[in-house]
């Protein structure tokens, strides 16, 4: 047992290599990736395999045996990167596995030292591999689906709440220009509404590496930014201030996706910041890039929660920070949005200067037309 094990740690990189080059030649999704992402887990769970071989006793109960804990780690952690790449399926990351098999028995035999209970422990603990990351790969679609439409449901909300507000405050004596201004407000913001659920039901088709679609056009982001700064100060009782040199700033973004972005962390200067000052929107514009951002005074974020706010897919069962997570609801959208527009987004949190979200976005970073995104639903 233990020459098998010495074999796998020697070759192991013949092994990789062997396993790339056929799954690349087998695997439509492979095809696309780069070579340390192909590989991702895969080689520590060579190493698992070379290690579980060398310690057999006679047991592979790998549920209650700790020993095993890793191989099931990395096949787990496998799975949720696969759920990452675009293009990949369950009987992609399968039929990657059956390649590993193949390639790994076929070294051992090569080397002569395959025995029955090698092919035994090979076997189980290759199905224990193939069982996790399928698992794990479609647990991990799943909560990207779920926190999608989570997503696009809450931000609804603020629209629908515009549109009622805007409707409830009509009165008989009003005179006419204020009748028509609400009826504007209330009109546009239902047609909003009309559009986030276009994106929630695209967003139930997500798959694996996918994110939102977005629609570039030609416009001029500073109106869009004055909309929302203008439906924000309708709806909360901070002051909201919007700062621009510029009377105009055009370039080919997604206006819908942008307002959201702002919209979101608007919604969560209010929420989080302090009631007692002015929530600020400034624009800074260069020949090819616009940077937006909000600030808000009050209780800062943590240097902690700065480093885990933008991840999507929470990492095993661990308990969640509930505030954190309704902060990253948002803000997954925020960074998918500004990476779709080949820029960024920076936080800046302490005690003395508040809270501040710098989104970049290039202005000509794509040319108009729909697109689907990319998000980083990963820990990175």
């Amino acid at each position: 047992m233990k020459s098998a094990s010495e074999v796998i740690n020697v070759n192991s990189p013949q092994i990789m290599e062997e396993w790339e080059r056929r799954v690349v030649k087998e695997i439509p999704a492979a095809s696309i990736s780069s070579n340390l992402a192909l590989r991702n887990q895969l080689p520590n769970v060579l190493e698992d395999i070379a290690e579980i071989i060398e310690r057999y006793d006679g047991s592979i109960d790998m549920e209650s045996h700790e020993e095993y804990d890793e191989i099931i780690k990395n096949s787990l952690d496998h799975g949720r990167h696969r759920a990452t790449s675009s293009n990949y399926t369950v009987k992609q990351i399968l039929r990657e596995y059956v390649i590993f098999h193949r390639v790994l028995t076929e070294t051992l035999i090569e080397k002569e030292v395959y025995t029955k209970e090698v092919g035994i422990i090979l076997k189980y603990t290759m199905e224990t591999a193939m069982l996790t990351s399928a698992s794990s790969f479609t647990d991990s679609l799943q909560e990207m689906r779920e926190k999608l439409i989570g997503t696009l449901a809450h931000d609804i909300r603020n629209p629908i709440s515009a549109a009622y507000f805007a409707l409830d405050v009509i009165g008989l004596d009003d005179d006419k220009e204020r009748i028509e201004n609400l009826k504007a407000m209330g009109l546009r913001s239902l047609k909003k509404s009309l559009d986030l659920v276009e994106g929630l039901l695209d967003a139930i088709s997500v798959k694996a590496g996918e994110g939102i679609t977005l629609n570039f056009e030609e416009i001029d982001i500073l109106k869009e930014i004055k909309w929302v700064s203008n439906e924000a100060s309708e709806i909360y009782t901070n002051e909201i201030i919007l700062e621009s040199k510029e009377d105009e700033i055009r370039g080919v973004f997604d206006g819908t996706a942008i307002r959201r972005v702002v919209e979101n962390l608007v919604t969560n200067a209010v929420k989080y910041g302090s009631r007692k000052h002015a929530i600020v929107i400034s624009l800074e514009n260069s020949e090819s890039e616009v940077v937006i951002k909000v600030h808000n005074d009050g209780n800062p974020i943590t240097e902690e929660n700065q480093a885990d706010i933008f991840k999507f897919l929470n990492r095993g069962k661990e308990p969640q920070n509930v505030g954190l997570e309704s902060w990253g609801m948002g803000l997954t959208l925020v960074k998918s949005v500004a990476q779709a527009h080949g820029g960024s987004v920076d936080l800046e949190s302490n005690e003395d200067h508040g809270t501040t979200f710098s989104i970049l976005l290039k202005k000509h970073e794509n040319k108009p037309g729909k697109i689907r995104t990319e998000l980083n639903y990963s820990e990175n």
